[in-house]
């Protein structure tokens, strides 16, 4: 079956970084669009960052362009999201995605697989 798992997740002072992996197994990986969301508590999932099938387009949230970085390795089944200038407010559980339409990759019911989180807290 499919299955993404995400890690990299932590504890981290604002200022710092942190970079996600997301592993995809079960799936044609270049048959999909990976996007990045996150969750805070209390709050809806929300965007956060999408790359297309072969990596060369992406596209990020305003609250993060400039400070975070989509990128994915397709001969290892990966998606990545480098994380600078970490702010407390984008402390957050982490989910990756796998879409097949990049066109719809900001809305999160167009996406065909979840992985399961991962934890980033930014201490201020």
């Amino acid at each position: 079956q499919v299955q993404l798992v995400e890690s990299g997740g932590g504890l981290v002072q604002a200022g710092g970084s942190l970079r996600l992996s997301c592993a995809a197994s079960g799936l044609t990986f270049t048959t999909y669009a990976m996007g990045w969301f996150r969750q805070a508590p209390g709050k809806e999932r929300e965007f956060v960052a999408a790359i297309s099938r072969s990596g060369a387009n992406t596209y990020y949230a305003d609250s993060v362009k400039g400070r975070f970085t989509v990128s994915r390795d397709n001969a290892k089944n990966t998606v990545y999201l480098q994380m600078n200038s970490l702010k407390p407010e984008d402390t957050a559980v982490y989910y990756c995605g796998a879409i097949f339409d990049y066109s719809a990759a900001r809305r999160a019911n167009e996406y065909d697989y979840w992985g399961q989180g991962t934890q980033v807290t930014v201490s201020s």
